[in-house]
């Protein structure tokens, strides 16, 4: 998963990724990479949320189209750190169910595993306090209860390999959150802080990989 992962999440460059202490390099054809059309691909369009005024990026092929959201919020107070998240909408205007599959991504080109999730009232073993960077509760992050991401479907590190349906003439909206690696991952000024660099991420709509790429100022701060 992570050699496929580096590779698409770098789509349409050659690039390299550390994998096991060797370095791979890989070059994908074929991904439909947001802002990167073709004749024979799928669409890119972005358009203003009605009710936020936030941008959304969308991948339209055929009957199928895939929107992307992304934002951001701090670890915490007392924590330094920087949680980056997107939702990720699938309309199927098809016929025919749509397998949906996480893919990856990475930050200024450094791949991002997912961490776990701690259901709503379940608390922290000894271990996992430990190693919060890997471990995350949605119903404590202000992206999540003010709605600007959903509980319904989030992938995380105990299920980054499910499958997940997409029934005809439905939608269905999927979440992930991941810690930025970087220690010094916003800039600030007097409008207010952002991420710094790219973010890319993508997901398998039937096999097909669909990637979005933002710059990090485009983010939402969806926290406090």
């Amino acid at each position: 998963m992570m050699g496929r992962g580096c590779s698409v999440l770098l789509a349409a460059s050659a690039f390299a990724c550390h994998l096991f202490g060797q370095e791979i390099k890989a070059e994908i054809v074929g991904a439909f990479v947001w802002g990167e059309d073709s004749p024979f691909g799928a669409v890119s369009s972005i358009i203003q949320d009605l009710l936020t005024g936030h941008a959304i990026r969308k991948l339209a092929y055929g009957p199928i189209e895939v929107s992307s959201r992304i934002g951001f919020e701090r670890v915490s107070a007392d924590e330094v750190g920087t949680y980056v998240n997107y939702a990720t909408t699938i309309v199927n205007s098809s016929d025919s169910t749509l397998s949906l599959q996480y893919g990856g991504i990475s930050i200024d080109g450094l791949a991002v595993s997912l961490p776990r999730v701690i259901p709503p009232g379940k608390k922290f073993t000894k271990r996992e306090s430990k190693s919060k960077t890997y471990v995350v509760e949605p119903e404590k992050m202000q992206c999540f209860t003010n709605g600007f991401l959903s509980h319904d479907h989030l992938f995380s590190a105990d299920g980054a390999s499910q499958t997940l349906k997409v029934s005809p003439k439905t939608a269905l909206t999927v979440s992930s959150v991941v810690q930025d690696p970087r220690y010094y991952s916003l800039r600030c000024s007097i409008e207010g802080c952002h991420p710094i660099g790219t973010i890319r991420y993508y997901i398998a709509v039937n096999s097909q990989d669909y990637v979005f790429v933002w710059p990090g100022q485009s983010a939402i701060h969806c926290g406090k």
